[in-house]
């Protein structure tokens, strides 16, 4: 059952340009099928997550974080009576905007981009898909709706103060209205971010052997779905039993989501999707209790996964490819291939330029960053 204050796709507010709709499918689910289709979705099966892409098959990429985001939030979407194509588009485009090397590659795009702007992977999400993905006859980007649009630059709540220059130039020409929140579907999308990497970063840290399954047993949360899986199942292998409990940390948070933001939805009085923008603070969260249990967990990933000796060491590797990329690019451009030459010619400014060099990068995969890098500076990639 949809509840009232779902979006509903047959009262979307359109397209920046005109389409004629499908007849099968929801401008929603259209919205979704382009971002798949999308060329830089597909490049994030290469692009990493915690770990850099080639250094192990198992470990998740910027691809399979997306695609359990996406399931995390349709199952919440279900749950609360919304809309869950739309939850799922925002899932599965909240990180098209991502560097090579995760947030260590923005880190360092970010920091050579100062002179110039900046950079910022949610705005870039938004630049990807209202400008550089270019396969349709009629349009840059993937003229997506209003409603997505929105969700994508706000699904972590208002956007104020000086905006980023990617999100400012969209919001030009097609308002988003960022001072609101947006809609619960986005809302929805952004915890569900949360509770994908908060649990799958566990399960990739266990087998980087950067902790042990002991260690973690000792967090809020985890402890007990260890017990309870001890309990249950004595005699299971320990691989199994790894398993068996942090798919129970994933159901604890996915319940929490559903339980307090159900009653949150109701207590709100919200009747529509505008009344849930307008109310001033998000409808969709985690309970005072888990979150605070969340940020233990949070704590201890920070400690001993993101911040290791060995994941500083390939920061600190990686770093230096993108520092080294872009003045390279920046002073001879035409290294780019030939399908930029035409905006590189178009460049009025050493501004304009510089973003156009920042946009070849940030779609770089891991794999063809390195690759790109040994050729231009006679590197070896395989030490990184």
């Amino acid at each position: 059952m949809r509840a009232g204050f779902a979006s509903d796709p047959d009262r979307a507010r359109g397209r920046l340009v005109p389409e004629e709709e499908s007849s099968f499918r929801s401008c929603f689910m259209r919205d979704r099928d382009r971002i798949i289709h999308a060329s830089a979705f597909r490049r994030l099966k290469h692009k990493t997550q915690v770990f850099v892409e080639h250094e192990g098959d198992n470990y998740r990429t910027r691809l399979t974080h997306s695609i359990e985001v996406a399931q995390v939030a349709r199952t919440i979407a279900g749950a609360l009576g919304l809309n869950p194509e739309l939850t799922e588009a925002v899932a599965l485009a909240h990180d098209l905007g991502h560097t090579p090397f995760g947030h260590t590659g923005e880190d360092a795009l970010h920091e050579v981009m100062l002179p110039y702007g900046g950079f910022d992977h949610n705005a870039q999400a938004i630049r990807i898909v209202t400008s550089l993905e270019r396969h349709y006859a009629e349009f840059d980007g993937l003229n997506l709706t209003w409603e997505t649009l929105e969700a994508i630059a706000k699904h972590n709540g208002p956007v104020t103060g000086e905006l980023p220059w990617a999100l400012a130039e969209c919001n030009t020409g097609f308002d988003l209205e960022l001072h609101t929140h947006a809609s619960a579907e986005a809302q929805v999308a952004a915890l569900s971010d949360d509770i994908a990497y908060n649990n799958h970063d566990l399960h990739d840290g266990l087998r980087a052997e950067l902790f042990t399954d002991d260690e973690i047993a000792g967090l809020p949360i985890v402890g007990d779905c260890y017990a309870e899986v001890d309990r249950m199942y004595p005699d299971t292998d320990a691989y199994r039993r790894r398993h068996e409990a942090l798919r129970r940390v994933f159901g604890v948070m996915v319940s929490d989501v559903i339980d307090t933001s159900r009653t949150l939805l109701a207590g709100s009085g919200a009747e529509s999707v505008e009344d849930v923008r307008l109310l001033g603070y998000p409808v969709v969260q985690f309970s005072p209790q888990l979150w605070a249990q969340l940020k233990v967990i949070r704590e201890f990933l920070f400690t001993r996964m993101y911040r290791a000796p060995s994941v500083m060491v390939k920061r600190a590797e990686v770093s230096k490819v993108v520092e080294e990329l872009f003045p390279i690019y920046l002073n001879d451009p035409k290294q780019m291939p030939a399908r930029w030459h035409a905006d590189i010619e178009a460049a009025d400014s050493e501004i304009a330029l510089a973003r156009i060099v920042s946009d070849y990068i940030a779609g770089m995969t891991d794999r063809f960053a390195l690759q790109d890098h040994a050729r231009l500076t006679g590197s070896d990639p395989a030490r990184v």
